[in-house]
């Protein structure tokens, strides 16, 4: 496969996965290949816009770029309008409206263990105050609860939602869909960005509790530190979803 291009940049790079940008391809290494099983499927099954798959050669799986822009960066102030928002939470609403895929949702027990472990890292590693981490954690522990699963991404965060005006263009990186709770994924987009909340709900429509998405933001957030340092994102006090715990104590 010959590119004529003359840059590639590195996209995402962890201890586990590398995405990189040749001209208009994304050129995805993976050494998990259930995960992009996961992520082939996905696109095929979501009744959203997706990544064209361009061809896969296992470790790596090649997408087209999708039209638009990201909705944003974690950390930054989002610029998308308030109509992107709601164009966001009407695909969500279309999303978490199909039929269930094959993957089968997180346990909760296995949720709440690693709940459990997470927060004593952070209090054990001097991270956050333990006031902080056990306000968090009783937040947090409201979303261990039953619900009726439906089709979500599962790691839907402001640089995998792509957005023109008023219309999401494309949503990408579906390793992690799953049958899960609705609420997970409208957490996941909003974190950080509580100002965009009601946008979302307004598109995604229907009776939306405002206190179990922050219960996941608190979640997300406990669940994500650790891994997110131990992979080169950054210092700890760096981290938004450091700031996020810190503001929902």
């Amino acid at each position: 496969m010959m590119f004529d291009v003359d840059r590639v940049d590195v996209v995402l790079a962890n201890n586990d996965r590398v995405t990189l940008r040749v001209g208009d391809t994304f050129l995805k290494v993976d050494v998990d290949q259930e995960r992009s099983d996961i992520e082939v499927e996905a696109i095929g099954l979501a009744p959203v816009p997706t990544p064209e798959i361009l061809w896969r050669e296992p470790p790596v799986l090649a997408l087209a770029a999708v039209p638009g822009r990201t909705l944003g960066r974690l950390g930054t102030p989002s610029t998308g309008p308030a109509n992107a928002w709601a164009a966001v939470g009407r695909t969500l609403r279309t999303l978490h409206d199909a039929p269930l895929p094959p993957w089968p949702a997180k346990s909760l027990a296995d949720l709440s263990s690693r709940l459990s472990n997470e927060c004593d890292w952070l209090v054990a590693s001097g991270v956050l105050p333990a006031a902080v981490v056990s306000s968090n954690r009783q937040l947090a522990e409201t979303v261990l609860r039953s619900h009726e699963p439906v089709f979500i991404h599962g790691d839907l965060h402001l640089e995998h939602v792509f957005v023109d005006g008023d219309q999401v263009t494309g949503i990408i990186d579906w390793s992690e869909a799953r049958r899960g709770d609705p609420l997970f994924d409208i957490a996941s987009i909003t974190l950080a960005n509580e100002e965009h909340l009601d946008h979302v709900i307004a598109g995604y429509g229907g009776d939306v509790d405002r206190d179990l998405v922050r219960a996941w933001w608190s979640c997300r957030c406990l669940l994500g530190v650790r891994w997110l340092f131990e992979n080169g994102y950054g210092s700890t006090d760096e981290l938004p979803e450091v700031a996020v715990l810190r503001s929902q104590a």
